[in-house]
């Protein structure tokens, strides 16, 4: 597994198109949009860090799960699916369906991926850590998060990763 292949096309797509994020604990399934995120080597281990709110139900799954798949769609055409997964909640709606969303198994995780032309990782909780204002620039705080609705930083070893169709 060579988590570097077309790193830079991927993380331009995430940046400028977002990404579906996607977490299951037992029946449960939801994903979310996002585009922050970076890939990296950390304790000897490839690693994808993600950010999530405490508000977000996915939260909910991964906390439980340990684990998530990324799916970064690699051209335009899950464009509105990904406008309705950044902006409704899985709580309210499902997501799959709404969005016609089609899974995959995960080749190396409970969680499946989103099946689209897109780069796929497949990644195990190794750490996670909740952004706190003490620790913040006070301008960044104050413009992301103004004393509310933190993130938790999830890293996730990279325990697969691949194009998909």
């Amino acid at each position: 597994m060579d988590f570097t292949n077309d790193l830079d096309r991927a993380m331009e797509c995430l940046h400028k198109g977002g990404a579906f994020l996607t977490c299951k604990s037992e029946d449960k399934l939801n994903t979310m949009t996002i585009s922050w995120g970076s890939i990296g080597f950390m304790w000897k281990k490839p690693v994808f860090t993600v950010m999530i709110r405490e508000s977000r139900y996915t939260r909910e799954l991964i906390e439980k799960s340990g684990e998530f798949t990324i799916t970064i769609p690699l051209n335009d055409a899950m464009k509105e699916a990904l406008a309705v997964c950044g902006s409704k909640s899985g709580r309210d709606i499902d997501k799959f369906k709404q969005c016609n969303l089609q899974i995959q198994e995960g080749k190396s995780t409970f969680t499946p991926i989103i099946k689209c032309k897109a780069m796929q990782y497949e990644c195990k909780v190794l750490y996670k850590n909740t952004i706190s204002s003490d620790s913040m620039d006070k301008d960044t705080e104050k413009k992301i998060y103004n004393g509310e609705n933190y993130h938790t930083i999830y890293y996730g070893e990279i325990v697969n990763c691949y194009k998909g169709e």
